[in-house]
């Protein structure tokens, strides 16, 4: 009887100090919260006044705006991936991944490709800011092909480019050009499944991808708040000292290309017409850096200089899709073999829509 109070009277004693770790977790994470999202939101104006009014750059200098763009872009990705895989790692352990898995990779797959892909077209980021989820749902274990429609959607569509599109070219175009962002996302990952391109991922994220949160002996435990914490610190950790200098390096290298080609070399090079004008958009498109919300007004410039219609939309896209930095910094996740599918990919299917929308219009 002495005993079983005795564990009784520990339990308690336990639970007491686990409520107590949760309250100051509680609070700690409000205050780091309010932080990251006080930091992310001052992030342009502070590249801006570093640049500036700190260094004197001129504001219609090429340096000073690529510099800008680093500065900005930089921290902007690097708070985003400590944010978002300490999330999605919480989130992994917290949740059931295995039923969450064999769900998305059931019946359910082409529903799932769907959902990758709505799910990017809601998400504001650019191609690179798209890579920490990219990289946290993989290691989940959500089948390659859903997080590759996300991938591939994710940049090209977001709902203030939507609003643009329809406010700067019509309804008609904006229909047009979310219907090709989400079709290249669904028939991304379908096509990624097929080829088996899970099998292309980077040894670290296989691993993660098959080790369990926690030993599976008789069925999962559930998870304390502390042991969920401990976990995602971890992986957070652990990826971020991974990938992080790629970051830097992918970003200075787009910080190098944006804003150096002027739009009008694109029409007057790319403006004929003939067959080979809409590949080679997508060719010249893929290593520039851009968010969808800027390329609107570059894309409305073009349209505007004579550039079929088709042609635009193949380098609108295809610029961002993709783009150096991204490639810099999904190979610490991808092989080579994935990375030139991936890539591979993005050119066909941008490629076949340019003269697609060429033919018709």
């Amino acid at each position: 009887m002495l005993m079983t109070d005795g564990r009784a009277s520990e339990r308690g004693t336990d639970d007491k100090e686990e409520k107590r770790w949760i309250l100051r977790y509680g609070a700690t994470i409000v205050v780091l919260a309010a932080l990251w999202w006080t930091a992310y939101s001052c992030i342009q104006d502070a590249a801006a006044w570093v640049v500036y009014d700190a260094l004197g750059l001129a504001r219609e200098s090429h340096i000073g705006a690529a510099l800008e763009f680093f500065l900005y872009d930089t921290v902007k990705i690097l708070l985003l991936l400590v944010a978002l895989i300490y999330v999605i790692s919480w989130l992994r352990a917290a949740l059931n991944a295995e039923r969450v898995r064999d769900f998305l990779a059931g019946k359910k797959r082409g529903i799932g490709y769907a959902l990758g892909a709505m799910f990017g077209a809601i998400t504001p980021f650019c191609s690179c800011s798209s890579v920490p989820l990219f990289l946290g749902f993989t290691t989940a274990g959500i089948p390659i092909g859903i997080t590759m429609s996300f991938l591939i959607t994710s940049p090209i569509i977001n709902e203030i480019a939507v609003v643009l599109l329809w406010g700067l070219l019509g309804w008609k175009f904006t229909v047009v050009y979310v219907a090709a962002g989400l079709a290249a996302g669904m028939i991304g990952g379908l096509f990624m499944d097929s080829i088996r391109a899970g099998r292309w991922l980077q040894p670290f994220v296989l691993d993660a991808m098959k080790t369990p949160v926690i030993p599976l002996s008789g069925g999962r435990k559930r998870l304390t708040v502390r042991a969920r914490h401990t976990f995602a610190l971890g992986e957070m950790i652990s990826i971020f000292r991974r990938v992080w200098k790629w970051v830097v390096v992918g970003v200075a290298l787009g910080a190098a290309l944006h804003g150096l080609v002027p739009a009008n070399w694109f029409a007057e090079n790319l403006g004929a017409g003939e067959w080979w004008t809409v590949p080679a958009a997508v060719i010249v498109g893929i290593p520039l850096y851009s968010n969808v919300t800027g390329i609107v007004p570059v894309m409305e410039g073009l349209l505007t200089k004579g550039m079929p219609i088709g042609t635009t939309m193949a380098f609108c896209m295809s610029a961002v899709a993709a783009s150096i930095p991204e490639v810099v910094m999904l190979r610490q996740i991808m092989t080579t073999k994935l990375q030139a599918a991936f890539i591979g990919y993005l050119w066909v299917v941008f490629t076949l829509t340019g003269w697609l929308l060429n033919a018709l219009f």
